[in-house]
């Protein structure tokens, strides 16, 4: 980044989240620098998914501090925070409106901020995602899934935000799929500077797309490494080595073994 410290985009302090009786992230805190990819993994119901719908601003009661670019976030969200941030969601064939063409589902949020060209800012989204503007007047259902979610992540560009919360963006797309969009994100953020935060149940898709990671376990988190420890299996907690082991492969006696620690 020129030679400069990269500040700190976003910084998560004691995040705390309650559903009811269920306690679904327990003082929560990370920070993730200027054009930095950081990962958040984690067994099903760990709590990552909860920590960016936090951030997101689509939970109605957290506890905590939550800073995005210098700005610390309340209940509401400014239309300062939509330019700077915006969020990819896991399944690309729920997150875009079937009676909706490509062109409208880009332009909206164009509209809705008032920024004017909308159908020169559909385009070049468009071409930033590997689609071409044939795709522009297409609707979901005649799109694959891949393709769904480059429209998915071409509306995320948008409004030009800093900083991409990414929920499991490929875990429901075809395998050969996967490394096409892991490949266009990691493009995007190395021409654009973008910050992502990475949620993933795979280690070996945080490994490859992110420098460093937060383990999660029953809504703590419980190890913060640099993604060569994964690779190295240099991990201190108990929960996070077992975690590693049991995704090298399936190991049934592995997976068997996995002591949840409370």
């Amino acid at each position: 980044m020129g030679g400069r410290r990269a500040h700190r985009m976003i910084e998560i302090e004691e995040l705390d989240v309650r559903f009811d009786e269920f306690h679904a992230v327990r003082r929560a805190s990370f920070s993730v620098g200027a054009g930095e990819a950081f990962g958040l993994v984690g067994e099903s119901g760990s709590g990552k998914t909860t920590v960016l719908r936090a951030i997101a601003g689509l939970l109605p009661a957290w506890t905590g501090r939550v800073t995005i670019d210098g700005e610390a976030l309340g209940a509401t969200r400014s239309a300062r925070f939509y330019r700077t941030v915006q969020m990819v969601f896991q399944d690309p064939y729920g997150s875009l409106h079937p009676r909706h063409t490509v062109d409208r589902t880009l332009a909206e949020p164009v509209l809705i901020h008032r920024l004017g060209d909308a159908g020169v800012r559909v385009e070049r989204a468009l071409r930033a995602v590997g689609l071409g503007p044939g795709f522009r007047y297409r609707y979901p259902h005649q799109l694959s899934g891949g393709q769904r979610q480059r429209v998915a992540i071409a509306r995320a560009l948008m409004l030009e935000p800093k900083v991409l919360l990414l929920d499991e963006p490929t875990s429901s797309l075809d395998v050969s799929v996967q490394a096409e969009i892991l490949n266009l994100l990691a493009e995007l953020r190395a021409a654009r500077g973008l910050t992502y935060l990475f949620v993933s149940h795979n280690l070996a898709v945080i490994g490859h797309m992110c420098q460093r990671v937060a383990i999660m376990n029953q809504g703590r988190i419980v190890e913060q490494v640099a993604t060569a420890a994964l690779a190295s299996g240099a991990l201190a907690d108990p929960y996070a080595r077992q975690l590693l082991k049991s995704s090298e492969g399936y190991d049934r006696a592995a997976a068997a073994a996995l002591v949840r620690y409370d």
